[in-house]
């Protein structure tokens, strides 16, 4: 069960732990599948996967019925008060927290949530882009909080690791992306995570509308 905001926030239908390669980040990965703390800093660069992670914490918690919340925070339009009831839930996801880090009014809406949920035993996942000891905090006490639970990096994948996540990704729909196709792939695109499974969502629905195979000579063509 999703809590829905009235901005119509949503999981996505294939941010879940299966859909996610590892890579070195398996540790990681298996705390929050497993939900061993009740508390969770993660942090990593773009692509790394962190809102695909919270986004299937959720999922994980929601099939057991319970209410769940994800809050992208770098979403323009959310307030403080949005934070505001959020203790009623059994999983509270807040991703991106450096886009509200710095505003006081903010800093402290996160820093009685924190108050709340302890009293309550609710969970809750954070991530950042920063480690927690760069983020600019004002609020002191919203530091100490923030690091209440374990802190978690995310590592970036290596090339080859890359190659392994599309392949994942396309075999999950049924498509077969060779080796020399993802080489291609890499070779003629953004290296970050984020920008090649955008590309491959294209290809893949430029390939069934013009009924073709994911083949060199076709992304020749598309792109």
């Amino acid at each position: 069960m999703t809590q829905q905001l009235t901005l119509g926030i949503r999981l996505r239908d294939d941010a879940t732990f299966d859909n996610y390669f590892s890579g070195q980040n398996e540790q990681v990965v298996h705390n929050l599948q497993m939900q061993e703390e009740p508390y969770v800093f993660l942090f990593g660069a773009d692509g790394t996967g962190k809102s695909h992670l919270l986004q299937a914490a959720c999922h994980e918690t929601g099939k057991k019925g319970l209410p769940v919340v994800y809050l992208p925070l770098a979403e323009e339009g959310l307030m403080p008060a949005m934070l505001d009831g959020l203790e009623s839930m059994s999983l509270i996801a807040l991703d991106d927290i450096q886009e509200i880090i710095g505003n006081e009014d903010w800093e402290y809406a996160l820093f009685n949530l924190y108050n709340r949920v302890r009293e309550k035993g609710v969970s809750m996942i954070v991530s950042s882009a920063e480690p927690l000891a760069s983020l600019n905090i004002k609020l002191a006490d919203l530091k100490s909080r923030l690091s209440w639970g374990p802190i978690f990096q995310l590592s970036s994948l290596s090339d080859k690791e890359k190659q392994r996540a599309l392949q994942q990704r396309a075999k999950n729909r049924g498509l077969d992306l060779t080796d020399d196709v993802v080489t291609y792939l890499l070779k003629r695109s953004s290296r970050d995570m984020n920008s090649l499974f955008a590309l491959f969502e294209k290809l893949d629905k430029a390939s069934m509308v013009e009924k073709r195979k994911l083949t060199i000579p076709f992304i020749k063509d598309y792109l």
